[in-house]
């Protein structure tokens, strides 16, 4: 059954409850004209006269209340279709299986996570923490997780928010190595960058700078570098909020604070733009939080 069938049997069951197309057409907000022609429309489909028309009132034809009848079981039955489809989005269930960034999973979106899964007692959870590229298409995962420059392919996108990163040194480390001042003293100091070492840019007063961070070591772990930093190894690059345990103890203290580095975005990637209502509500969420 097409939906514009089905509409139009909703229509016929109105006038019909309202006695009239003058007073249907003010509850459902439908001209007295459209109803009319609708109903009309209607009538020719299936054949057959379904109301008998005067100018103070309509009746029903034999036809027309065997219609009405059916009409209006099929119209209950997709109201009430409706009204638990909308109670399943706004209670979710289902198993969530996502990728996550192994240390901004554990660092800072494991207590967004944690409030999440209070807010939906009817999802269960099936996280990959693990560094590899999932593959959305040919495993079973609804959503990864990912930070930096969004890969091109034929995943679909979608912005969860951003975080800028800062510079941050252990005291031991500043009081061995001295505190740079400014991004062109980095030259002089072990930075600690994850990935791939190159070169650090930085803003300040929309002017952009970029200067060479060089390491004894290379790293892909954010947890790592971070650890490394706390042991007095060198300068990291990293948003306030995945440090924010060790600000808080006091293993690290930003640097530098007049500059800071380039946003690094944070999104989240499905196969399909049609999601079930378990990740379409998890992104949403994560979209509020991060933003």
């Amino acid at each position: 059954m097409g939906v514009e069938l089905l509409n139009d049997m909703a229509l016929f069951v109105e006038v019909v409850k309202a006695k009239g197309f003058r007073r249907a057409a003010e509850a459902t907000r439908v001209p007295n004209s459209t109803l009319s022609r609708r109903i009309g429309a209607l009538e020719k489909s299936i054949g057959l006269r379904l109301l008998h028309r005067t100018t103070r009132r309509i009746e029903l034809t034999e036809a027309g209340r065997l219609y009405y009848e059916r009409c209006r079981r099929i119209v209950d039955e997709a109201r009430l279709a409706h009204e638990q489809l909308g109670d399943m989005l706004a209670q979710p269930s289902g198993v969530l299986r996502a990728s996550l960034p192994v240390d901004f999973a554990v660092t800072y979106l494991a207590p967004m996570i944690a409030e999440f899964a209070r807010l939906h007692p009817g999802i269960g959870f099936d996280f990959d923490l693990t560094p590899r590229r999932v593959d959305l298409v040919s495993e079973p995962f609804d959503v990864a997780v990912r930070m930096g420059a969004p890969e091109s392919s034929q995943l679909i996108a979608r912005t969860l928010g951003a975080l800028t990163p800062h510079l941050y040194a252990s005291p031991g480390y500043l009081a061995r190595a001295g505190e740079p001042v400014n991004p062109a003293e980095l030259a002089g100091h072990q930075c600690l960058s994850v990935m791939k070492p190159g070169a650090w840019t930085f803003h300040r007063d929309g002017r952009e700078l970029g200067v060479e961070a060089s390491s004894r070591f290379v790293l892909n772990s954010i947890g790592l570098a971070k650890r490394l930093a706390t042991l007095d190894m060198g300068i990291v690059l990293m948003p306030a909020e995945i440090v924010a345990d060790e600000l808080g103890n006091g293993g690290l203290r930003r640097i530098m604070p007049g500059w800071q580095g380039t946003p690094v975005p944070v999104y989240a990637l499905t196969e399909t733009r049609l999601l079930p209502a378990k990740t379409q509500r998890f992104i949403e969420f994560l979209q509020q939080r991060l933003r």
